[in-house]
């Protein structure tokens, strides 16, 4: 009797003690940089009895924008490609659901000695201003094939275009990326690869774009002679949310088991401490690593035209180099305040730590020729350092006393001057009276490159008009107020 009613008690005992967990695998698509959230997964397998099998790729979005799913979720950087492939459908697809796990923004390491130089907070300006100069290269992963390496790129170009808002197709200038990427020495396809060859080449790179996580990760990994500094760009960064997306909806229940414990403290706690990564929870206490603040993040473009417009720059400017003809108008109408607010626009693009995005930048070729009823001068430098710049001064700083205004002859010389891939900067503020005609101008024949033409004072606008589109450049409209910011905005690429 003893023995049956201990039997008894241990099967209701039994009854009392909860059931483990259904078992549920899970196929994951995951982004490289994942790798080290192994042993967390390890955790929510043994709590939750839900596995994320997780299949490594250097660039799940490419994955992702086909539609044609393999796996029953993905874990990328960001989810951002998937809502561009859906607006772009046009079809109101919902979109497949998607959690926040963590968080990381863009940002700059920078070995300490150069970040002396940017000073205290820099902005994107400040760093592709150094990075023009000659003064900071900088390894950054390709953003045609690398997800970090793009929104970096989104980054520089938005705070370029300092609107606030997310960047358009307009907006996207080779003259704002060209000084930036001028620094641009290391550029493998993956962040992973990008580590190796930093660290490989410390002492002559002087800094690193990439997520905040993995340069920390960087930092600590006791492979550097010196750490890195990290720089949080005032004018802010694109951040990277790492979503957990479930592609087959079948595959529901367990997919919010993971995402639930994924957010619970414990999960966002050892995330914080062990990948360097932002928590998804806000509420919870940071370690001092990642207290900085990051401010408002950067709008991400919301169409693929505008990521189109990007890459075709970046690979222009990746190409090889860039030469720019100003064909100047130094005739004596010009003396006096039209002359100097020209010089003040070469100024603004010339000056150490003025220029930002417009500058002039190394491996550029500049190329100034002034006229009056004839070519009065012509000097061309390739960027290599500030004294090739400063070189120019001379040329510009001519006082405007020549006699008559020979515009089409001047411009036919300036096309003798090209090479390559290249643009045309006219200014002039009279109406041609000397030299060959617009019309003889016009009857030479197609011109390799675009012509953009800067009508001050008294200048034939219309005349003007036709042949910078005759070229495949246009006619800029300005007074004498903004010509600097006219000169910005064509010099390079329009």
């Amino acid at each position: 009797m003893r023995t049956a009613a201990l039997l008894v008690l241990l099967a209701l005992l039994a009854g009392c003690v909860a059931s483990p967990p259904e078992r549920v695998r899970l196929t994951v698509l995951a982004d490289s940089d994942l790798a080290d959230v192994g042993p967390l997964l390890d955790e929510l397998r043994r709590e939750t009895g839900v596995e994320l099998a997780l299949e490594y790729v250097d660039d799940p979005d490419v994955e992702l924008a086909s539609g044609r799913y393999r796996h029953d979720a993905a874990w990328p950087v960001t989810d951002r490609y998937l809502h561009l492939r859906e607006k772009a459908d046009g079809r109101g697809n919902a979109l497949p659901t998607s959690t926040t796990v963590m968080s990381s923004p863009l940002v700059v390491g920078v070995r300490p000695a150069v970040a002396a130089r940017l000073g205290a907070t820099p902005s994107w300006a400040d760093i592709a201003d150094r990075a023009a100069a000659g003064e900071l290269r900088f390894g950054m992963a390709d953003p045609t094939g690398s997800g970090s390496g793009l929104a970096a790129l989104v980054g520089v170009a938005t705070a370029a275009a300092g609107t606030g808002g997310a960047l358009t197709s307009e907006q996207v200038s080779c003259v704002a990326l060209g000084g930036f990427l001028a620094g641009h020495v290391l550029r493998p396809r993956t962040s992973a690869e990008l580590i190796s060859q930093f660290t490989a080449r410390q002492d002559e790179v002087d800094a690193v774009v990439e997520h905040e996580s993995t340069l920390l990760a960087l930092n600590a990994s006791g492979h550097l002679r010196e750490p890195l500094e990290i720089i949080y760009p005032r004018d802010g960064m694109v951040l990277s949310s790492y979503p957990l997306i479930l592609l087959d909806p079948a595959r529901r229940d367990g997919y919010l088991r993971a995402v639930a414990w994924l957010r619970g403290e414990h999960a966002q706690r050892w995330i914080m401490d062990n990948t360097a990564r932002r928590a998804a929870n806000p509420s919870l206490e940071r370690p001092q690593r990642l207290r900085t603040p990051i401010g408002n993040a950067l709008y991400f473009p919301d169409s693929q035209g505008v990521l189109d417009a990007l890459l075709a720059v970046y690979r222009r400017l990746s190409s090889g180099t860039h030469q720019v003809v100003f064909v100047l108008d130094y005739s004596a109408s010009m003396a006096g305040p039209r002359v100097e607010r020209l010089r003040s626009a070469f100024a603004a693009l010339s000056g150490s730590g003025t220029g930002g995005f417009a500058r002039f930048h190394v491996g550029e070729t500049i190329t100034v020729l002034r006229f009056a009823g004839t070519v009065l001068e012509q000097r061309e430098v390739t960027v290599t350092g500030q004294s090739d710049v400063d070189s120019l001064a001379a040329v510009v700083g001519a006082p405007a006393d020549g006699r008559g205004t020979a515009v089409w002859s001047a411009l036919e010389q300036a096309y003798r001057s090209v090479r390559g891939d290249a643009s045309v900067v006219l200014m002039t503020d009279g109406e041609n009276n000397a030299g060959i005609s617009a019309a003889e101008f016009l009857g030479a024949g197609k011109r390799p490159v675009p012509t953009y033409a800067i009508g001050l004072g008294e200048a034939d606008q219309a005349e003007l008009g036709e042949v910078a589109r005759s070229t495949g450049g246009r006619a800029v409209e300005t007074t004498e107020a903004s010509l600097e910011s006219a000169v910005r905005e064509i010099r390079g690429c329009r």
